[in-house]
């Protein structure tokens, strides 16, 4: 059921967002050629909750034989996809793309987030695939707009990747959010324009594309949360919360 998010419990969500915009603000400074992901992991977990807030994916899941999410923000390096575990033993190297989502809860409400940030040199086509992922992230929220439908947003993403060939990966969507962390409606990365759910004021999504610099497939490693592209291609994330007002979308996870 798609719910619809009253002012008051949007403002909740804003406040999520702003201690997650502080916390990629201080990870991107902390990134660095030697930092493990476990430091960053360290340093997002103290910041959330000195400001009051517990980290939204530390003990997710834990059903179906998937372990419990042991960290609480995603680092995903180069090839994976998504849901990299954070870990003490994994160093950062230079010329790395580095995705990280984080999340968190205030007052019972989310707010999800996730960037991709380029250590050090890489080549221009590494580091075009950063920019047109969160060039295709800002196109899908301009179009989350009141009598748009999702297929608006998908189509608004789908076209960034097709005008530079890039893999859409597809088994992975964008979701509403609110109380829970992942809320219907699913918000898929590509799709036809006016199918799909009308969009209402008061919505609140999540939307975030992965693109490849490879093929759209992608696989599961064995720890149950990474994922990986199957033809060990460069892969970038981008993602942010946000509510949809009459007057268009606001962005709840952008500084």
């Amino acid at each position: 059921m798609v719910t619809i998010k009253r002012p008051e419990e949007v403002a909740r969500m804003r406040r999520a967002g702003a201690i997650l915009v502080e916390v990629l603000t201080r990870l991107r400074a902390e990134l660095r050629p030697g930092v493990t992901t476990g430091q960053l992991d360290t340093v997002a977990e103290q910041m959330i909750r000195d400001a009051g807030a517990v980290p939204s994916f530390l003990g997710y899941g834990g059903s179906r034989g998937t372990p419990p999410f042991p960290g609480s923000i995603c680092v995903s390096i180069d090839d994976e996809v998504v849901h990299g575990i954070p870990s003490a033993a994994r160093p950062i190297a230079a010329g790395s793309i580095v995705g990280v989502d984080v999340g968190c809860i205030w007052q019972g409400w989310h707010a999800d987030t996730a960037r991709t940030f380029i250590v050090g040199a890489v080549p221009d086509r590494v580091a075009q695939l950063v920019a047109d992922t969160e060039r295709a992230m800002r196109a899908g929220i301009a179009a989350a707009v009141p009598g748009n439908r999702l297929g608006d947003i998908g189509a608004a993403i789908e076209a960034v990747a097709q005008e530079h060939g890039y893999g859409i990966v597809r088994p992975l969507v964008g979701h509403g959010i609110g109380q829970a962390m992942h809320e219907d409606p699913q918000v898929p990365n590509y799709g036809r324009p006016g199918t799909g759910l009308r969009i209402e004021a008061g919505m609140c999504f999540a939307i975030e594309p992965m693109f490849n610099l490879g093929g759209d497939d992608v696989a599961l490693l064995d720890d149950g949360w990474t994922v990986v592209t199957a033809d060990g291609s460069l892969s970038a994330h981008f993602e942010n919360t946000i509510a949809v007002t009459s007057s268009g979308p606001e962005v709840l996870t952008d500084g």
